[in-house]
This record gives structure tokens, sequence and C-alpha cells, in this order.
């Protein structure tokens, strides 16, 4: 076959352009298969990339907007002579930072008329292993090299001595006051992260400075790794993949620093807004601290309630894995308080009906996953309560003295008393009466409990614990609940709705 000079040119391009991809592909500039920058799926192994060249590349990525020592921190560290120095933001500082020469910004926040990789930290980071460093340390000889060598005799070790995980991140102190070494254990499914003291050496987080190492492949698994705080981000993420951290001796310098009252203010007010946007993020309700205390975040009586919607009687949540938001247990827990002591205050007969009375028979307390609590009533009783003889009387809707809001259900002939008005857990009240020894209602939802039953349960009613007080229930609670559920429910209760 006879070839023409243009077909021998096209050839020769093709060579060159192929041959000009392959040496970008092996100095790292450019991904042939998937990973940052790159297209597809993951190379075939007998054509992977290398891995990443040795070297540390330091991170500046977490610091107050205000008065902070960027500056002062990336000129200590871009002494070195081997890290490379990257500073993150959500946006480009303003007045600008006058950073030193080979001292790159990058500003996470996306932007119209910027290009996404421009954002993407995990495109510049080329380094095996990545050193996050607080505002304010200062750079101290070999040490980065310490943590980088700790963190390789962990991967080669692997002997179980390091506290019973599987050691990530290791961690060397700021400044001379060493941190508070914790455990940190993350509940996905109760929205809860559970802090506890912890050993000297090997922890889950930390209360204090400390400049942390990773390798980047660890760094850039994680959902959230620029999420400011970014500490608490980095640690609870480790937490939930059981990682453990490795505090080494020694330290590094802090520059003395002045702020004024006014930027600390500032700041402080910023790095709550941050902590609790981060929280929200990885769907953390309710931190339980080293010394017992609590720290809750939403579910209050001005926002809105804390899950979505509810279908075929199944929460939101309970369809992504999870149980019902601890914050949401509290609120229900003092809005059936509060109900509860009306209706006796106003002699109303009452009883904990259906998984309510589940809950309390089990466990004394709401159970984990329910959304909502509910109570019968006498139906001719209702009369003797200000706010239910309100809504008998036409009014919409009524806000007590407390805040709870009063309301008759648009579903039938029932109420509902909300959290708040904006918070609408709620507690439902069910207006039963008595037709030939048989408690019946006007509404029935069509709940495979929500049946008629003989008044004999309520003749008499004592009390059972729930939600940590006291409240009237049929005085057999197990032979109701099983004439409701079925025989076993107390031992072995089920879901509102399994098949969903």
């Amino acid at each position: 076959m006879r070839v023409t000079p243009c077909q021998t040119a096209l050839a020769a391009a093709i060579a060159l352009n192929l041959l000009l991809l392959l040496g970008a592909w092996w100095r790292g500039d450019t991904p042939l298969w998937g990973g940052p920058g790159g297209k597809g799926g993951a190379a075939p192994p007998f054509c992977r990339p290398p891995r990443p060249p040795p070297g540390i590349t330091v991170l500046l990525a977490d610091f107050d907007d205000f008065e902070n020592d960027v500056v002062g921190t990336s000129r200590s560290f871009a002494s070195l002579p081997a890290p490379v120095l990257v500073v993150t933001a959500e946006a480009a500082p303003y007045p600008p930072l006058p950073l030193p020469p080979g001292v790159r910004l990058l500003a996470l926040r996306p932007l119209p008329e910027r290009p996404p990789p421009l954002g993407r930290p995990e495109l510049h980071v080329r380094t095996r292993h990545v050193a996050l460093v607080p505002d304010g340390a200062r750079a101290a000889p070999g040490l980065l090299e310490r943590m980088r060598d700790a963190l390789e005799e962990e991967d080669e070790d692997g002997d179980g001595d390091n506290g019973g995980g599987d050691v990530r991140v290791v961690a060397l102190p700021v400044g001379p006051t060493p941190p508070r070494c914790l455990e940190l254990r993350v509940e996905v499914r109760e929205w809860t992260a559970r802090y506890s003291p912890g050993t000297p050496v090997f922890c889950g987080a930390l209360e204090g400075a400390a400049v942390l190492l990773l390798r980047t492949r660890d760094l850039f698994a994680l959902p959230f790794p620029f999420t400011q705080p970014l500490p608490t981000a980095i640690f609870i993420q480790a937490a939930v993949r059981r990682w453990r951290l490795r505090l080494l001796p020694a330290s590094f310098p802090a520059a003395p620093r002045l702020v004024s009252p006014r930027a600390r203010w500032k700041n402080e007010d910023l790095r709550e807004k941050r902590r609790r946007r981060l929280l929200g993020e990885l769907g953390i309700k309710l931190e339980v601290l080293a010394d017992g205390g609590e720290r809750w975040h939403g579910c209050g009586k001005d926002t809105a309630r804390c899950f979505g919607t509810v279908y075929s009687r199944t929460p939101q949540y309970l369809a992504a894995g999870r149980w019902t938001p601890p914050c949401c247990l509290k609120a229900l827990r003092e809005t059936a308080r509060h109900v509860v002591g009306i209706l006796e205050s106003s002699g109303i007969r009452y009883w904990l009906e259906g998984g309510s009375l589940l809950g309390a028979a089990r466990a004394g307390d709401i159970i984990p996953w329910d959304y909502d609590v509910d109570v019968g009533i006498y139906r001719e009783d209702a009369a003797r309560c200000r706010w239910l003889a309100a809504l008998a009387g036409g009014a919409g809707a009524v806000e007590d003295a407390a805040g709870f809001l009063w309301e008759k259900a648009a579903e039938g002939d029932f109420y509902r008393v909300h959290y708040s008005r904006s918070n609408r857990l709620h507690v439902d009240l069910w207006p039963f009466y008595a037709r030939g020894g048989v408690m019946t209602k006007d509404t029935w939802l069509g709940h495979p409990q929500d049946v008629e039953f003989p008044e004999r349960f309520l003749l008499p009613r004592l009390p059972i614990a729930f939600a940590g007080f006291s409240a009237m229930a049929p005085h057999n609670p197990r032979e109701f609940l099983e004439f409701k559920f079925g025989a076993g429910v107390i031992e072995n209760p089920e879901y509102p709705n399994p098949a969903v």
C-alpha cells in the first residue's frame, strides 16, 4: 500500500502528541484516568499512575478573617527546604495578603468566572503527605519529617498496640501547652458525637492547637476535607471511619499574638457560625462532652422541625438509615411533659397510646425512632381544658403561655399540640368515648394498632415512667399492647412500616 506524504505527516503528529502526553503523565502533570482532573474509571493495573512523589505540602486552611497571622505563618514554613505551601480560604481575603514567593492562595468558593480546578486543592497537592498547620504556628527544622516518619511507621507496624485503631493522623502540639487527648465516638444513627477522656498518645480528637499530618489520599478521601473549623471536621470524619490519631512529643513554636477586643469578638462569632454549619453538614445534632456536658444543635422553638416529610408512617430520617435526631426527642419530651401537666391539672382522664406506651413499657422513654407522642383522652373531658375548649369552639390554633401551639388536626377529629408555631414536633390527643364497654372514636387513620379496645384496660389507669416524668397508662400495659400490636411486641418492636 502506498503511503502519501500527508499520511506520513499525520502519523508523525499523532506519535509526537502521544509522547508529549505520556511525558506529562510521567511527571504527574496530567492524569490519564480517573482521580483528580481525570475522566472515566480507575486506570488498568498495568498502567496505573505512579505514587505521588515524596514530600510534604503545608496547608494553611483554618484562620480568622480578622487580624490573622497567615503571612507570618506562611513565611516561617516557606523557609523550610522541603514543604510546598498552599493557603486555602472560602474566598480570597481582603485586603490581599502579602504572601511570600512560591506560596499559592486557593479560594474554595466557586465563582462563575473562575474554572473549577482553581478552587480544588486536590488538583494542586502532588506530595504524598499533607500537613494542616494552624494559624500562628512557627516552623522548626525536622519536625514535619518526624511526623511523616511516625505515620509511615504506623502503616508498616500494624501490631495493634496503637489504641485499637488504624492510625491515619499524626499530631504535634503548637505552643508550650500540650493539647488534651480525647476519645471520640460518632453515632451516626443517633446524630451524636460523644467525647471522653483519652490516653496521652493515641486518641480520636484533640483540645488545643496542633499540626495534623495525613497522607494526601486519606485527606482527599474525606467528604469535607476543608470545612471549618478544620480540626473538628477532620476528627469527626476520622471517627466515623474508625481512624485513630497519634500525638507525638515535642511541639512547634507559637508566635505571640495581640488581637483587638473587637476582632476577637468577630472571630469568635464567625467560628461559632462555622462550627454550627459544619455539624449540620456532618449530621451531628448532639455533642456529649468529656465532662458530661451537652451541646445541642438545632430543634429549637424558633427553628423548623429538624426532619422532612413523613410518608407512609415512615419519617425521612428512617429511610436514610438514621433514628430520630436527639434534639427532636428532647423537644418531644418537653412537649409531652407540658401536655400531660395541663391534662392532669384540668382533670382530664388520659393514657399513653400506641408507640408511646410501647416505648414506656420497653425503656420508660420515647422509642428512639418515633416522631410524635400519642395520648388518648376521654372525649367528654376535653371541655375541662381551656385550650381544647377553645378549639372545639372554632378557634383555628391557640398558643399557650409557654409557646406550645394547640390546634385541631386537619385529618379528623383529634388534636395536636406542637412544640411551637415554627417547630411542628407534636403530641397527638385522641378523643375516645365508651360505647357498650368498648372504647371507640370517630377518626381512624388505618394503622394496624388503631382499633377499638375494651374499657376495662383503663379501669383503673396507673402511672408509668415515660420520658423523664410519670404519665398515666392502662393498668396492664403488656396485655393492652399485645391486644393492639400482637404477642411479643414489647420484646420485638418494629419500625412503623417495615416494608418501607
